[in-house]
């Protein structure tokens, strides 16, 4: 049994939509609509095949490495929800494009600690996630 990096489809979809903002801030309605959901919870309702392995999977995950990965997934939940937030608020005559670009850098560097933690199915180095250590960055960049 093995984690699956569809999880994942979610975050990259919140960064494309991100993105997008700077061309058309209506996209921001969409971002706004963007949900959060857990691993356990994305595979709970997935018609993929490999949803009971993946949930599986995940159960059978000691307690530190599903901790460290549900903190870099709250992580990366909190910096969209934030961000979006935050362009939400900006006024129209100001360009969103600096803050698209950071958030959108931080986030793809989350969304690759994530992959690898599932890639290599939760061992390894890369199951060595510190969700302070990670937080600690997302707060560093929203307060840029």
């Amino acid at each position: 049994m093995h984690l699956s990096t569809d999880y994942l489809n979610r975050h990259s979809e919140a960064l494309m939509l991100l993105e997008m903002v700077p061309m058309d801030r209506e996209i921001l309605i969409d971002l706004k609509a963007w949900r959060a959901v857990s691993y356990c919870e994305h595979f709970a309702n997935s018609p993929l095949r490999c949803a009971g392995a993946a949930r599986e999977a995940y159960r059978l995950l000691g307690a530190r490495e599903a901790e460290g990965f549900e903190g870099l997934c709250a992580a990366m939940n909190r910096l969209v929800f934030t961000v979006t937030a935050l362009l939400d608020e900006m006024p129209e005559n100001e360009d969103p494009t600096l803050v698209v670009d950071v958030a959108s850098l931080s986030l793809r560097r989350l969304i690759a600690r994530a992959a690898a933690f599932i890639n290599a199915n939760g061992r390894g180095e890369a199951a060595r996630i510190d969700p302070g250590a990670v937080q600690a960055e997302v707060d560093l960049l929203m307060a840029s």
